[in-house]
């Protein structure tokens, strides 16, 4: 088994994944085509729903524990492809195809990363691979569901397109309904209480608020009202608008903080966070993963965009092969050079940690 027979054969695997619809909670076949990988290399694996996962044969209770996760869910494919999202086509050294960037390249790249490492002795940290499900809804059967069945993780890679650049910290999720009240009548007559015009003023309250608190990683929290409704008949000033604010939080904060400022200081009526359990998260600059990667020549940054990190309560970094800005558009492509690399580079720095 070399190093080149394990891409050559990930590539293969993509191509597989690409051409299998696999939409958030209906990732049953290519779990299928995962687990086939798991039999031809004699892997001793375990499946739980769409999530399939393993541990390295030299597994030892007293070694801290490694995670590498990437998902193999999708998106659903927007209207502007030109090109058969379902079908692997490459093309001047692009594999294009629906999950190609997201995350599939990650995906395979950590499969055969854990393969080349599943079989050797005497490492320093044991390795848990899950190639998980409904990353993209945040749905209750992927990563979060595993964390109960899977070993105790101390520190995570998770798979998602980063140039293989260390994202060293990622910003945390919550989204907020809110509500601004108002007095309903019929449109005929004076109302000094017409809701739709008090949210103006809850509106520039939330395009003007700041966080006082800014991270030399991640930066500011942003926080921008993302849909808004309001009434169902011309004639009728209704009783309240309904707001939706989404709210991108930086490791300075937890969301609950959040939560708390938000409703103790904002202009709404009623704001309610949706959930909790999506924070940020962050893996300390002199972790061994992190001196590995920047001896290699990899840059840090801190991500804006959210992933199964999220659900993570040890230090974790995001790294893999692929491009962010290419994730969820049409025609989505990765290099074929980009996975031949993202293998090279895991190898090289999980032999520079691990053994």
């Amino acid at each position: 088994m070399t190093l080149e027979n394990l891409t050559n054969d990930a590539i293969s695997l993509l191509k597989q994944l690409i051409e299998t619809q696999s939409f958030s909670s209906e990732e049953d076949k290519t779990a299928s085509y995962i687990e086939a990988w798991m039999k031809r290399y004699n892997i001793d694996y375990k499946r739980n729903k769409n999530n399939v996962w393993a541990v390295n044969t030299d597994f030892d209770k007293s070694k801290p524990t490694l995670l590498l996760n990437s998902h193999h869910d999708t998106v659903k494919p927007n209207s502007a492809y030109t090109k058969d999202p379902f079908k692997a086509i490459v093309e001047d050294g692009k594999l294009y195809g629906l999950g190609s960037n997201d995350a599939g390249g990650c995906l395979v790249s950590l499969i055969a990363t854990f393969t080349y490492f599943y079989d050797k002795r005497d490492l320093k940290y044991n390795l848990v691979l899950v190639a998980s499900a409904e990353e993209e809804s945040s749905g209750p059967n992927g990563l979060n569901s595993m964390l109960s069945v899977i070993p105790k993780v101390d520190v995570a890679i998770v798979g998602e397109p980063t140039l293989m650049n260390l994202a060293v910290a990622e910003k945390g999720l919550v989204v907020f309904d809110a509500k601004v009240e108002g007095t309903p009548s019929h449109a005929a007559h004076p109302n000094d209480d017409n809701c739709i015009y008090n949210t103006i003023e809850v509106l520039q309250w939330f395009k003007d608020f700041k966080f006082e608190k800014t991270s030399e990683a991640l930066g500011d929290v942003k926080m921008t009202v993302t849909q808004i409704k309001a009434g169902s008949q011309h004639n009728v000033v209704p009783a309240d608008v309904d707001l939706v604010i989404d709210v991108r939080v930086n490791d300075a904060y937890t969301n609950a903080e959040i939560a708390e400022i938000l409703q103790r200081k904002s202009p709404c009526t009623k704001i309610t966070p949706r959930s909790l359990r999506l924070n940020s998260s962050s893996i300390p600059m002199d972790h061994d993963l992190v001196k590995a990667g920047i001896a290699l020549g990899r840059t840090t940054y801190g991500s804006p965009t959210l992933s199964d990190q999220a659900v993570l309560s040890c230090p974790s970094l995001k790294l893999g092969p692929g491009n962010s800005t290419r994730s969820h558009s049409a025609d989505e492509y990765i290099f074929i050079s980009e996975i031949e690399e993202g293998i090279q580079i895991y190898v090289e720095l999980l032999n520079r940690v691990i053994v």
